[in-house]
């Protein structure tokens, strides 16, 4: 199916183009969304007539999403969660979790703008690209932690996971403490 574009979108074309795509994407995504208007001969005259409205909108958005985008940028988000010993979340974090802690912040951040690819499942900064609009990315930083206490110290660059390292000869020397405290009446 050929379409014109209303906006921009992403690997497809710009504003007032024609492109021509797959049935079930036109119908299901750029139609109802109104990011595309079907191309028939009716629809390209009328999209002529209203180009000029259509690309001053397209500015005021991304006018407002680069002022949004200028506050949010590099902002962190802290979102507690419970996890294991290791570091492993008992579930996950998805974009609405994310698009919730940034309300939360004060910010208007819609789910479908969290750019995440697949859901965040173990503790620490995760850095969270974020589309404002099809011309806008920008970056928040998710601090996900156990405790507020733990969400502190890993913003200051501590680890959340608390791992015993021993290296093979500190275990070796244990051992052989062990072994000559037990006496010589134990067989190896």
């Amino acid at each position: 199916m050929e379409v014109i574009l209303l906006e921009r979108v992403a690997k497809l074309g710009q504003m007032g183009e024609i492109v021509r795509v797959k049935n079930g994407y036109a119908r299901n995504f750029l139609l109802p969304r109104g990011k595309a208007l079907r191309a028939t001969e009716n629809n390209k005259k009328h999209f002529d007539g209203q180009r000029a409205q259509l690309e001053v909108r397209n500015l005021e958005r991304k006018s407002e999403a680069q002022a949004v985008g200028e506050k949010l940028n590099g902002q962190v988000f802290t979102i507690l969660r419970q996890a294991g010993e290791a570091g492993h979340l008992y579930g996950s974090v998805a974009p609405r979790d994310i698009a919730d802690a940034a309300t939360a912040g004060g910010f208007t951040v819609e789910r479908n703008q969290i750019a995440l690819n697949t859901p965040i499942k173990t503790l620490g900064l995760h850095k969270v690209p974020v589309h404002l609009h099809p011309e806008v990315d920008i970056v928040i930083e998710v601090n996900i932690a156990r405790s507020a206490d733990e969400a502190e110290r890993q913003a200051k660059g501590e680890s959340a996971v608390v791992r015993e390292e021993h290296s093979l000869a500190d275990l070796g020397l244990e051992i052989g403490a062990a072994l000559a405290e037990a006496g010589p009446d134990v067989e190896m």
